[in-house]
């Protein structure tokens, strides 16, 4: 595994990828290698980690469990390799590892010569000569997350002792939109209904719609993207710093970490181009002794430091490149061009599954953070 940080690098045809400072997250792996995994430095001594809830928030982001997500079923059972003792979290790095069991490489032989459009197979290739085995999209693939939420679903532990509550919703699949949170008023309340829902969204009436979107892109063997809104409640004031201590700018590298995300935007994110500064600005004021703001197009972040108001974020997710439609692609080895249709085990939008994914991002990132305050 990689010992730098903010690092990709290659071991014997093994990638693995790093970020964080005060906690350090290094994912390594791949989609249809014998197994995927994580190691966590820099968590406090002595901690107890729930594998009950683990589990749960696993199972979340498990392929298998929706007519909307890949039939590939994995139980993702995290394994402990090292750093507890007697259900403990000791000072060496926690590292645990999941098993993959169901994977159909067969799939994927012809693409090792034709990439496919939209995928890393083509700069893949490039860069590593064929030592990384990309069968399910090896390192770069969704299956990634898997280990994410594992580092996500502790972190998430450790902020709730600490008050702080995280949780995300469909913000939109394709133009059906869902009802945004309340940038105000959003609490922690409002995370519990969307962590136990198969379809996260606030307005029951969008998700159908959503739904019916997804089914006719599937009916056309194609794809669907959108967007996921996540908060944090809870924040206490004054985490982060200026430029590139700025909490945007460390979440945003680990939101970009996620495959198919595109863009990610705080508060009231491009919105803010159309308005004036008179009607963007958020005005303060005194509840009690706490200063807060009536409005929140900021986000919760102010000159990279969290204000204390809810904060809040929206990732936009391209549609899975994935599709059973044919599409143009090259020969490397003939260079030639040719038709490709893809085969194998795919989500028609990722966005369902992506939820946990963003939320875990959000606490390990917000963890990190607050341990270096």
């Amino acid at each position: 595994m990689c010992s730098n940080t903010n690092t990709t690098e290659t071991q014997s045809a093994t990638i693995s990828s790093s970020f964080g400072k005060n906690l350090k997250i290094t994912i390594f792996g791949g989609s249809h290698e014998p197994h995927i995994g994580v190691s966590i430095q820099g968590l406090p001594e002595g901690i107890t980690i729930d594998f009950h809830k683990m589990n749960q928030f696993l199972s979340r982001r498990a392929p298998g469990n929706s007519i909307f997500a890949t039939p590939r079923k994995e139980a993702d059972t995290p394994i402990v390799q090292s750093g507890l003792v007697d259900g403990k979290t000791t000072l060496e790095p926690l590292t645990l590892i999941i098993e993959n069991t169901n994977t159909r490489s067969g799939d994927y032989t012809a693409l090792r010569d034709i990439p496919r459009p939209a995928h890393a197979d083509y700069t893949a290739s490039v860069k590593y000569d064929g030592s990384v085995n990309m069968s399910g999209g090896g390192p770069f693939s969704a299956r990634m997350t898997a280990p994410l939420c594992i580092a996500g679903a502790i972190a998430l532990q450790l902020l709730e002792d600490w008050g702080i509550s995280i949780g995300a919703h469909i913000y939109s699949i394709g133009h059906v939109k869902d009802t945004p949170f309340d940038p105000v008023m959003v609490s922690s309340s409002d995370f519990i209904p969307l962590r136990e829902s198969s379809f996260p969204v606030l307005d029951e009436s969008k998700g159908y719609l959503m739904g019916d979107l997804i089914q006719r892109a599937m009916a056309e063997g194609d794809s669907v993207g959108g967007m996921i809104e996540c908060c944090a409640v809870g924040v206490p004031v004054g985490i982060g710093g200026p430029m590139y201590d700025g909490i945007e700018g460390h979440l945003s590298q680990i939101f970009f970490g996620i495959p198919a995300v595109k863009g990610v935007e705080f508060g009231n994110g491009f919105e803010c181009t159309t308005l004036y500064g008179s009607q963007n600005n958020d005005a303060f004021f005194m509840d009690g002794n706490t200063v807060k703001t009536v409005t929140n197009n900021h986000g919760g972040i102010l000159g990279g430091i969290s204000s204390g108001m809810p904060l809040i974020c929206r990732l936009a997710f391209k549609p899975t490149p994935s599709i059973s439609k044919e599409q143009n692609s090259v020969s490397l080895t003939n260079k030639t061009n040719e038709k490709l249709i893809i085969t194998g085990r795919h989500d028609p939008c990722v966005v369902i599954r992506a939820v946990p994914v963003v939320e875990a991002a959000m606490a390990v990132g917000l963890l990190d953070l607050l341990l270096g305050n």
